[in-house]
């Protein structure tokens, strides 16, 4: 009884992390969504939504320590309990940059237009794919999906000093661009951490499935 008791407090525990990972997922296509169109009604509805994020991690968090002091779990559960209160922490991260993202398109909309750098989108699609893969291979717990986000890192890396560059050459030339140029910036380095996280969150799915803590 003990035991069907903690499976399915277990099985609970996965299930609100699945939900926080949909959460970040809307957030996250309303974000790209916003920047295409510089939408700042969007925006708005995503910063808002960032409170919701936060307690959801507060939540599952409880749920784990409540886990480990009353169930006292054996080994491999207690390696899935630790690992989530880790990757909680990326998720809710990932959509703090979702809503910093969301307060530069805000700005950007008070700003004359002007184009985006020519690179951003591809780099918004490879941090995406890297995003959804993460929360897809703690779904499914498939270790090759966790460790094909890793590698990708670098292409994110790639177009963010691609984009740094035009940008810099943006503002020398037409001094002008300097307060878009700047938002941009800003833009993509959250874009980057948004990876560097999803990088995290594949490791810690990488080691509840394997066991080993050699992450990297």
């Amino acid at each position: 009884m003990m035991r069907q008791s903690f499976i399915a407090q277990l099985e609970e525990l996965n299930n609100n992390v699945i939900k926080m990972g949909s959460v970040l997922e809307l957030s996250m296509n309303e974000m790209i969504l916003a920047l295409d169109n510089t939408d700042v009604e969007i925006a708005k509805k995503i910063i808002k939504r960032d409170d919701e994020i936060d307690l959801l991690e507060q939540h599952i968090e409880r749920e784990c320590i409540n886990l480990i002091a009353k169930q006292q779990p054996l080994a491999t559960d207690l390696r899935k309990i630790t690992s989530i209160m880790k990757i909680i922490t990326d998720i809710e991260r990932i959509a703090d940059q979702c809503s910093d993202i969301s307060e530069y398109i805000i700005r950007l909309s008070k700003l004359p237009n002007s184009n985006p750098p020519k690179n951003l989108p591809e780099m918004i699609s490879a941090m995406k794919k890297m995003v959804i893969d993460t929360i897809d291979s703690f779904v499914e717990a498939d270790l090759d999906k966790a460790t094909g986000v890793i590698p990708a890192d670098d292409e994110v890396d790639s177009y963010f000093y691609k984009i740094t560059e035009e940008l810099s050459d943006m503002m020398q030339k037409d001094p002008k661009t300097v307060p878009q140029c700047i938002c941009y910036l800003m833009i993509i380095k959250y874009l980057e951490r948004m990876a560097d996280h999803a990088t995290n969150i594949a490791e810690w799915i990488k080691f509840i499935i394997t066991g080993d803590l050699a992450l990297g």
